[in-house]
Order: C-alpha cells, then structure tokens, then sequence
C-alpha cells in the first residue's frame, strides 16, 4: 500500500542542492552575460585551470558532452580505424559508441564480480595485435583496477583512456580518476558528481602534446582562426556551465562525503537482510557512490523488491538492463558470451543517491526493502 503521507524519495533530487549554491551560480551568470564572451570565455578557462589542480593533472580540457570527451580523447590518441579498444560491457552506450565514432571495434570482456569493473585478468586474454587501447569505466563511482590495466597497457605500449564519467573525485593511493591513464574523459550531465544544469564534458592528460591536439580537435580542428588543419568537432565547454560547475567544484568532496553517509548507512543495515549483496567497499581506491546498486541473488526478487518501492514512493532503477555486448547496435563486433556482466545485469537495482538524501528518508527506503524480505 502507498504511504500517502511521506514524499515521493527520487533516485536524485537536483533542487535539493540548488539552494546551497544559488548565490554564487546567479552572481556568476549574471557577470557572463554583462561580460558576453560566450565561447571559450574566462569561465571556461577559471574552470579548467581549477579542475586540473583538483585533478593532479597538467591539463584538463573542456568539450560539449561526456560522449564527446571520451570520442575526443581517442581520436587525440590516435585510435581509429582497424584498431580494437578493449572495454566492459557493463556501462552507458556512450563508452563503446565513441570506440565506432572514430572507426575502431569495440572489444567487450567480462567484469569483476565484486566490483562490477572490468577485469584484469580477461583485458589480458583479449589483447591482440590489432589492440590500441584499453578503456576501462569507473562504474557507479568505484576506481577500476588500474594499477593493474596500467601495468598491461605499459607492457603492450597500448592507450589507457579511462572512463570518468561517474567518478568525479574518486581516488587510487592519493591520486584523482583521470590522472593515472594518458587520459582521463569526464561528464558533467546534471546528475553526476560534479553536474551541469545541462551537457558538459572535460578531457583530461599530463601529455603536452595530446593536450595541444585536444584543444584543436574540440574547435574545428583549428590552431587559428580560419586556418583548419583537420577535421574536428565543434565541442566546446559552454561558458554558462563553466559558471556553475565552478560554483560547485569547491563543494565536491562534501558532495561526495555525503553520498559515502548514504552509502554506509544503507550498507550497514542491507548487509543484515538475506539475499542482497551490497556495493563492495573494500576495493581499489576511494568510492565515490555515484550510484548506490544492490545485487539480488535471483531477478525474480529483484522484481518483488522494485515493485514494493514502487508501492512506498521510493524511485529505484536498473543500471545497466542490458550488457552492451548484447546491444544490436553492437552485433557487428560479434562479442562473445559474457556470464558475469550477464548475470549481474539480471540481478542489480540501484537505490535513492544523492548527498542531501536524509539518513531519516534512507530508512524508509531500507524498511521497504526490509518489508519485501518479510513478506
């Protein structure tokens, strides 16, 4: 039965961190558009200046979408067609959609159990000679093994592109997601770690020259003005976004801190009931909770459990339903079985995350839960 009483919990509530910020955003909106310098402006650059030094990298360039930051970064690492680029099944569309963009196949392997992150130990199996990079995601918040993919990716002179897409502010040893890789792709979609009020991306790199071939391929594929070297995108950082992701990116380890209150509260009393397995915390680096995504030990539970959120007004979701490698628009790469990412994807849902979600209204989630074990 709906409890009538209590709001509606979302999976993100983006209105409950406006109010936090909103000064700031409006006093840096209002002095862009008296400023007017709409394109590559001096918000864009504060930004990437800023988010370099949070990052630990050299440069950090910003571009129109996450999709476009990941197509940008192989396309300056020079991956095209011919190439394979090993990845996971087990993410958004956008991460093996810009492998095609730029002419390359993807190559799926199968995912860790525990953390749901691509394996090590299959990335191995699957590299041939036609292998030019290694693009592993940093799924729901939680680092990918990298120390690990860096020693292949070293070993076999290959690119290591990671995917940052849901990983703003995670960490290995110290070191930020997007500065271990020769490159690093970030979104800045509303909902993310670090969101817009709109699409946004950065490339990251401590590569000088990959920097350099960044910053032309985002603008036409241009060094000067009217003079075209190749052929580029239009994808440019717009100068509003930069406006308020500035705003925002002093405030991003107190966001993250407060998705990890979230995080723990949850586990603390899901690891009690039977049948769930919690998010894995004791992986490589520092999570970061972009997603908070449960396993069911069979689908058929995962369903009964869903449908009693539902029921309580409490929003859940399924990241991802289907594994890339199963995506018709992948059906030329003739990927083969892969049971893990299979398996997983029958059996996760992922719960309410947001820093600002009240410990009082993660109980209500956890109660409902409870209540469908019960019944």
């Amino acid at each position: 039965m709906t409890n009538h009483t209590a709001s509606p919990i979302p999976m993100v509530d983006l209105t409950a961190q406006y109010p936090l910020i909103r000064a700031e955003i409006e006093k840096g909106l209002h002095a862009a558009l008296d400023d007017a310098k709409f394109i590559l402006g001096p918000n864009v650059q504060a930004f990437e200046k800023a988010s370099a030094e949070y990052l630990g990298v050299a440069h950090a360039v910003g571009c129109a979408s996450g999709t476009d930051a990941l197509h940008l970064a192989l396309r300056a690492a020079g991956v095209g067609p011919g190439d394979e680029v090993i990845t996971t099944p087990f993410s958004f569309i956008a991460t093996a959609e810009a492998i095609c963009y730029v002419g390359a196949t993807p190559k799926f392997v199968d995912i860790d159990p525990a953390t749901f992150n691509i394996d090590p130990a299959a990335v191995a199996e699957a590299i041939t000679d036609r292998t030019r990079a290694i693009m592993p995601v940093h799924l729901f918040g939680q680092p990918a093994d990298l120390p690990a993919l860096s020693k292949l990716a070293d070993k076999h002179n290959l690119t290591l592109v990671e995917d940052c897409a849901q990983s703003f502010g995670a960490s290995i040893d110290q070191q930020m997601t997007g500065s271990i890789g020769a490159l690093g792709a970030f979104s800045f979609f509303p909902s993310k770690n670090l969101g817009g009020y709109g699409d946004g991306g950065l490339v990251t790199t401590n590569d000088d020259v990959l920097a350099t071939e960044l910053n032309v391929l985002r603008n036409h594929g241009s060094r000067e003005r009217y003079h075209h070297q190749c052929i580029g995108l239009n994808s440019r950082l717009d100068e509003l976004q930069a406006v308020i992701l500035q705003a925002k990116l002093p405030h991003i380890d107190s966001f993250n801190d407060g998705r990890r209150r979230v995080a723990h509260h949850y586990t603390a009393a899901l690891s009690e009931l039977p049948g769930f397995t919690p998010p894995y915390e004791d992986g490589i680096g520092r999570h970061v909770y972009h997603q908070y995504t449960v396993l069911c030990d069979e689908p058929e539970q995962r369903h009964e459990v869903m449908d009693r959120l539902k029921a309580a007004d409490i929003a859940s979701a399924v990241y991802y339903p289907i594994p890339l490698h199963q995506q018709e628009a992948f059906a030329h790469t003739h990927p083969p079985t892969l049971p893990i990412a299979e398996s997983i994807a029958k059996r996760c849902f992922s719960l309410p995350m947001y820093p600002e979600l009240s410990l009082t209204d993660a109980d209500r989630v956890i109660a409902a839960i409870a209540h469908s074990v019960r019944a």
